[in-house]
């Protein structure tokens, strides 16, 4: 008798399981995200329906071809990738959303892919360092008509993504601020476009240790070779570089350093305004959340996530969310990689530009 009961039982849970998909499946086949309004199709997806169509373009192209009759549709997997960015909840609350309906193991697969196929083919397009002579001039006119300070084409600085312990060398990650995150260098221009991002170091990880990256070199490289006319911004946790201004340490009231700095910050706070709209549309990667994922897939994520921002930014979706991220405290003690030549190079060109202010 009991083994009879156990099989009904058994039985009775497959047939709740089978029609759970059933309606799942319905549920997708019926869903059309397209006859939203644009206010709620925003607020649902943070992109609006051009750059969602884009996509889902996207996407089309570069998947392949589905094997079975009853696959995830592209329309399904983007829906549920996007709501997941922008809600930051766990993936099984994403999948029961009415205009996802995905198992929780199936939207597990469909993260995986959407983060591969858009890491491939969405960053290296839609992530890039302003190139070429003529880019760089627009740019730095456009930082000079609105601060005041010339030759600027990018401002730099970290932020920390919260993540979970990871199973292998957790204390790198640790951070001080008491939390497991990645520590992620932004690079940004005057229209808030992220140029270049790199989630790869752990939370324990100093500002300056990043920057001694490829974007390092490639400047450095530039700058070699004549092209001393342009630098990025930072806060004083970084090294001061013919090609990285920072602002004096400790100036003296009223004085031409102290109105550098003034207007270094006003020319910064575009970096911290990125930062803000970036967490706060992609809110998987915002302060209050953290990604329960391994430090590489976390990486993945973050890099879409700011893909995702530059197509937000190309496509003009509505910039409504508010702009909270908290600036980090700027650690003084940074540990300079420039050499005495170069630094002398640096505090001339800071010190030129101070007096013309």
């Amino acid at each position: 008798m009991h083994s009879i009961a156990l099989r009904l039982a058994a039985e009775e849970a497959e047939q709740e399981a089978r029609h759970e998909r059933i309606a799942r499946r319905q549920l997708r086949d019926d869903m059309n995200p397209f006859e939203l309004p644009e206010s709620l199709f925003e607020k649902y997806y943070r992109v609006n329906k051009p750059a969602f169509k884009y996509l889902l373009d996207v996407l089309i192209a570069v998947s392949e071809p589905a094997k079975k009759i009853f696959a995830v549709s592209p329309l399904t997997k983007l829906s549920g990738c996007l709501r997941f960015f922008a809600e930051g909840g766990y993936q099984t609350g994403v999948g029961k959303d009415s205009d996802v309906a995905l198992a929780q193991s199936s939207f597990s697969k469909v993260l995986s892919e959407v983060l591969t196929l858009y890491e491939n083919h969405l960053c290296p397009q839609w992530i890039k360092v302003s190139e070429g002579h003529e880019e760089n001039r627009k740019i730095a006119l456009a930082f000079y008509a609105k601060h005041g300070i010339p030759g600027v084409v990018g401002c730099i600085d970290g932020t920390h993504v919260r993540i979970i312990a990871p199973p292998r060398n957790a204390h790198l990650y640790y951070n001080r601020k008491g939390h497991y995150s990645l520590n992620v260098m932004l690079l940004c221009d005057i229209e808030m476009r992220i140029r270049f991002v790199d989630a790869s170091h752990p939370g324990a990880c100093h500002d300056s240790f990043i920057w001694n990256s490829d974007l390092r070199a490639c400047f450095e490289r530039e700058y070699l070779r004549g092209g001393n006319n342009f630098w990025l911004l930072a806060d004083a946790g970084y090294p001061l570089e013919p090609w990285l201004l920072t602002p004096h340490r400790t100036p003296e009231e009223g004085s031409t350093q102290m109105r550098f700095n003034e207007a270094h910050a006003k020319c910064r706070n575009i970096i911290e305004r990125t930062n803000g709209v970036l967490k706060n549309r992609w809110r998987c990667i915002l302060g209050a959340r953290e990604l329960h994922y391994t430090p590489e897939k976390a990486a993945k994520i973050i890099y879409v996530c700011c893909a995702l921002h530059n197509i937000c930014i190309h496509f003009k979706a509505s910039t409504h969310i508010i702009e909270c991220e908290v600036l980090e405290p700027v650690e003084m003690n940074a540990t300079s990689v420039a050499s005495s030549q170069y630094t002398a190079v640096a505090q001339s060109t800071r010190n030129n530009i101070g007096a013309s202010l």
